[in-house]
């Protein structure tokens, strides 16, 4: 028989006082005891535990060649343009990178109408840049953009404040932690890895060998292609692609399709039981409930 055992008086005496415990309270505790309490974990779609994206800037030519390479392997990307440098010398049109993204079904975001250092211009300034590059691609496209990278990586609370206000999403940092944990601040958003990074062989054999049994895990990948012309390294993302494309147990997405599945996971309300589920969003959401896989429709309410 399971039992608390409690310190009493000053002398310091040590006693069973099980039946000295409110009903409610022990109640609690023996049914926490027989396992009645839940674990629940986000999962990505089908109840996939692992999502893999990929960030590439600059809209440069050597996009196609990597889109291509993308396309493939059914990875998933997202490609950070500044507008005012489109279809310039060794950059594509906003209109053929568009058309590239469509086929593949990648994602066209902001990154800084002229690539500035954001977060040293006045405030009003800087918002102004990415509020330009955000109307001339949706304009061209007739898209709602909602993501970033910030230009160098660089950026402020201040700024990520603003971007917040006029619509963004998300903006992705250069930082890298080399994990495959869940964002928490969208506007901070860090990656796992740059393509250069001499972790990425062993990081990509963790993701592809290995399984959460927890917290879902996100591979996030970023870089430039024309980096791979400088470097003479396409063999890189050539390798990773085809290493870790075509796996049943990865959800292939955008950096928008990430956000926005999560955020309606987030958005699931609870009974306050636990026993009952409704799921507010247009989205189809998983989650895991005690190692059993559990989905709920957009509108529907569940008993789980």
């Amino acid at each position: 028989m399971w039992s608390i055992v409690l310190k009493l008086g000053d002398a310091g005496s040590w006693c069973d006082i099980k039946i000295l415990i409110l009903p409610r309270l022990y109640a609690i505790i023996q049914k926490n005891k027989r396992g009645v309490f839940m674990n629940i974990f986000l999962r990505f779609p089908e109840g996939r535990a692992k999502a893999l994206t990929l960030s590439y800037d600059d809209g440069v030519k050597q996009d196609e060649r990597f889109i291509g390479i993308l396309d493939k392997h059914g990875l998933k990307g997202t490609f950070n343009i500044n507008s005012a440098y489109a279809g310039c010398e060794g950059r594509l049109s906003v209109e053929k990178m568009n058309s590239l993204l469509e086929a593949g079904g990648h994602e066209l975001a902001v990154h800084g109408a002229t690539h500035p250092f954001l977060e040293q211009l006045p405030l009003a300034l800087a918002i102004d840049d990415v509020l330009t590059d955000r109307k001339k691609l949706e304009e061209e496209t007739g898209k709602i953009i909602r993501g970033m990278a910030y230009p160098y990586g660089t950026f402020s609370d201040d700024l990520a404040s603003g971007l917040r206000a006029i619509g963004i999403a998300y903006s992705r940092t250069v930082i890298s932690t080399g994990n495959f944990r869940l964002p928490t601040d969208w506007l901070k958003l860090a990656a796992t890895c740059h393509h250069n990074d001499k972790r990425l062989p062993e990081l990509t054999q963790h993701f592809i060998n290995d399984s959460p049994n927890r917290a879902p895990w996100l591979f996030y990948l970023w870089g430039h292609s024309y980096e791979f012309d400088n470097n003479n390294n396409w063999n890189v993302i050539e390798d990773f692609a085809e290493k870790i494309g075509g796996k049943e147990d990865i959800w292939y997405a955008t950096n928008i399709e990430i956000y926005d599945y999560i955020t309606a996971y987030n958005r699931l309300q609870f009974s306050a039981s636990g026993s009952r589920v409704h799921n507010p969003s247009a989205i189809k959401i998983w989650f895991e409930k005690n190692g059993k896989a559990v989905s709920v429709n957009p509108g529907e309410t569940v008993k789980i």
